[in-house]
């Protein structure tokens, strides 16, 4: 659905260049939703700004639905982005207009009139469920339901593609995950292409199939979000990842170990759990099968999008053989075994 090959954006000053985005390729599939993160003044807004054209790129081609939209005229253009919708951090609503005048504007802009704008902004309010504060002034409205507003608007000429550049950061966590339930219900109903640009891991983990992971203006990591979650490859990502799963083990923990008995060996590990094995007793089983102590000193689960993810640090004392078919045991489950310390 979105192909950008090459992407290059430089800025010019009059004491020197910048360079907000360099040599990105990246693809987008249709009906997914992507994610792109990074830290302020990666590239993040410049690469969604490049994609809907309102920059416009200094090399390479960004193509949306087979078409080349670097290359289209004004008038080419200006057609293309009635199928681009935009979600904005800071909302942008027009504070002269009604909810619904908010949401008619685009239709007005596309050249539709009376019942047919009429049934359109009411079909989309129900959506978002603002049904009830048509005639309400945005000054009237809380933030989350100004960014339903802005879901809405951006909805309007049914677009292929949804914008969404930093749209939660201005909520607090609970209105955020009102939305992000919104885009991913939307998402599932009308099989709409989503590419939601974040600073915050959380968003990424609890809305995207895919993300981006870009750093000083390129992409450095690119794969599935219970992929990079589990098995980061870059400093970036694990520092994204650090922020929302703590997989460090607290000092004081790592120096309670128990005593060992004479012919026996402790080790310290991490074990990582994803999907269907957070429902297994693996733990318990492990222990009858092989006699060994199993300490569980600290341990978290969450979810990623709707996919269980946990960790846990164990203790694992026994007989030096008992000890490694244990941790054999576990890796033959597909679980991510780690050692973290040998006592």
């Amino acid at each position: 659905m979105i192909k950008i090959n090459n992407l290059t954006k430089i800025y010019h000053t009059p004491t020197r260049e910048i360079v907000a985005l360099e040599k990105v390729d990246l693809e987008v599939e249709k009906g997914e939703i992507f994610g792109i993160i990074g830290l302020s003044g990666a590239g993040k807004s410049t690469l969604v700004r490049c994609i809907n054209m309102l920059e416009k790129p200094t090399e390479g081609s960004v193509i949306i639905d087979g078409t080349d939209i670097t290359g289209l005229t004004s008038r080419e253009l200006l057609s293309a982005r009635q199928k681009i919708g935009m979600i904005f951090q800071h909302f942008n609503l027009l504070s002269s207009r009604t909810v619904f005048g908010n949401v008619a504007f685009p239709l007005e802009i596309a050249g539709l009139t009376g019942g047919k704008i009429k049934d359109r902004v009411g079909e989309l309010l129900d959506l978002v469920g603002l049904s009830d504060r048509a005639g309400s002034h945005p000054s009237q409205l809380s933030g989350g339901q100004k960014q339903r507003v802005g879901i809405a608007r951006a909805l309007a000429n049914r677009p292929k593609i949804l914008l969404s550049d930093e749209a939660t950061s201005a909520l607090d966590p609970q209105t955020t995950g009102s939305i992000l339930e919104l885009l991913k219900d939307i998402n599932r109903r009308f099989n709409l292409t989503i590419l939601m640009i974040a600073h915050d891991m959380n968003v990424i983990k609890r809305a995207c199939d895919r993300v981006a992971v870009i750093d000083r203006s390129r992409i450095v990591e690119v794969g599935k979000v219970i992929d990079i979650f589990s098995n980061p490859q870059t400093a970036v990502s694990r520092n994204f990842i650090g922020s929302v799963i703590d997989k460090e083990v607290p000092e004081h923990l790592l120096q309670c170990s128990n005593r060992q008995r004479p012919g026996t060996i402790t080790r310290l590990i991490g074990v990582s759990f994803i999907g269907d094995s957070t429902g297994k007793p693996l733990i318990s089983s492990m222990i009858k099968k092989f006699d060994v102590d199993a300490n569980i000193l600290y341990g978290n689960i969450d979810h990623i999008k709707d996919i269980p993810f946990g960790h846990l640090v164990l203790e694992l004392t026994g007989e030096p053989g008992q000890v490694a078919g244990a941790l054999d045991y576990l890796c033959g489950f597909g679980l991510e075994v780690e050692a973290i310390d040998s006592v």
